[in-house]
């Protein structure tokens, strides 16, 4: 019996094998589009019910995530960047001496903020925010020195405050400042973060072992003002008035207890933010009667005032510096204000000494003038850090202005005076 073998030519097998290759998608796509058309005209069972209620609910979660992100930032970082003239930039200074190049405030220091100023024996000395503020290990209390104001030396590794005080913490020590007492021996006054009461913070005052203003200084085991209902203290500066006495003002910490928003006082009713008056005895550690309120925040500062410093001039007038708006804010300023008592009331200028934009600044403030009224020392930002610049002042007592001035350095005398443009 033959047997019939059916020869299958090679090229008809590879046409027909790649004709069921090429035909497979569109197959799957039809039977696809099948089981969604049987999913939603059937009735629906409890996969599907189960399906769609997943859905739903990670619509929600999404929805919740969107809203609660803004909120979480704002308690974190303290500010909403589309508010408090974050991103604004203030209109330009109309003075002529804002226009001028010779009057630039000089760069003089990397990551230095909140510097204190004092001078003694010819050389001027700086006291900065610690630079790692919540690194335990850190310098407390940065110091550098210059001899001309404007080339300044870090004294690297060098902790004018290595000891702390019974009260406060390893971490977060700001703004500090000095002032020497008739004994001879200096007193810094700075901002530490109190133990027991959350991350609010304190004034704390220390005194030098000797009589060199870089210390080291040696803290007191009490704060010298906690004002638990303004929230804490920060930004103390000492001042001597004409008949000795001495004093220190400081901020009132009212924002750090207020109710949310930018710099945690945005949300009404806005908290009092004060800035607090307080006398000492000679000693400069303690106090003399209850502080006196001489300045609280306006319409015009935002959330905050902060790092005040007062100025006694010649004529008799005070002028108390401060800054005003979140400090991470482009708002973040160098306002003044004058009065003809040292506790006021104090009148504000029309425009801030410094802002966004003056000489391409960014947030400048916590500014320290020198007792002479004629320079300056404040922070800017500088990326992600703020540094410290210095600057020459000019202040016109016929109409209690103070605007930038140039620094001339005086190469004999080796110091530096800066030049009026009035």
């Amino acid at each position: 019996m033959a047997t019939v073998i059916s020869i299958v030519p090679e090229k008809l097998l590879m046409k027909s094998q790649m004709g069921a290759r090429f035909n497979l998608p569109w197959k799957q796509n039809r039977e696809l589009e099948q089981k969604k058309k049987r999913f939603f005209t059937r009735p629906w069972g409890r996969r599907q019910i189960g399906i769609l209620c997943a859905l739903g609910f990670l619509g929600m979660a999404l929805t919740a995530l969107v809203v609660a992100l803004p909120v979480y930032f704002t308690k974190i970082y303290g500010f909403v960047k589309d508010t408090d003239d974050y991103w604004k930039r203030p209109q330009p200074n109309e003075d002529h001496s804002y226009q001028l190049e010779e009057n630039r405030p000089s760069f003089a220091l990397h990551n230095f903020p909140d510097p204190g100023l004092i001078q003694h024996n010819g050389t001027w000395y700086a006291y900065g925010t610690n630079p790692k503020k919540r690194n335990p290990g850190s310098i407390h209390v940065p110091v550098a020195t210059s001899t001309d104001f404007i080339n300044w030396t870090l004294h690297e590794d060098y902790d004018a405050m290595s000891t702390l005080g019974a009260w406060e913490k390893k971490v977060n020590h700001w703004a500090p400042d000095v002032i020497q007492r008739d004994d001879g021996k200096f007193v810094m006054y700075y901002s530490g973060e109190a133990k027991n009461y959350g991350s609010h913070h304190c004034v704390g005052v220390a005194v030098s072992n000797g009589t060199s203003p870089l210390g080291p200084y040696i803290p007191e085991d009490k704060p010298l003002a906690c004002p638990h209902k303004h929230g804490g203290a920060i930004d103390p500066s000492p001042f001597r008035d004409t008949d000795g006495t001495l004093y220190v003002v400081y901020k009132g910490d009212g924002n750090s207890v207020g109710h949310g928003g930018n710099c945690n006082n945005s949300k009404k009713p806005l908290v009092s933010v004060p800035i607090l008056l307080q006398e000492l005895k000679s000693d400069g550690i303690t106090p003399v009667g209850e502080p006196v309120k001489i300045l609280d925040i306006d319409d015009t500062d935002g959330p905050l005032v902060e790092a005040p410093d007062i100025l006694l001039t010649e004529d008799g007038t005070y002028y108390l510096f401060f800054s005003s708006h979140c400090y991470v804010s482009l708002g973040y300023n160098v306002k003044y204000a004058y009065s003809k008592s040292l506790k006021g009331p104090y009148v504000r200028a029309n425009r801030p000494l410094l802002q966004t934009g003056d000489w391409g600044l960014e947030a400048p403030g916590g500014a320290t003038v020198s007792t002479d009224g004629r320079k300056i020392v404040f922070h800017a930002n500088c990326g992600q850090f703020r540094c410290m610049w210095s600057a020459a002042i000019d202040i016109r007592s016929n109409n209690n202005t103070i605007v930038m001035s140039k620094l001339v350095v005086d190469q004999k005398s080796n110091s530096t005076k800066p030049t009026g443009n009035s």
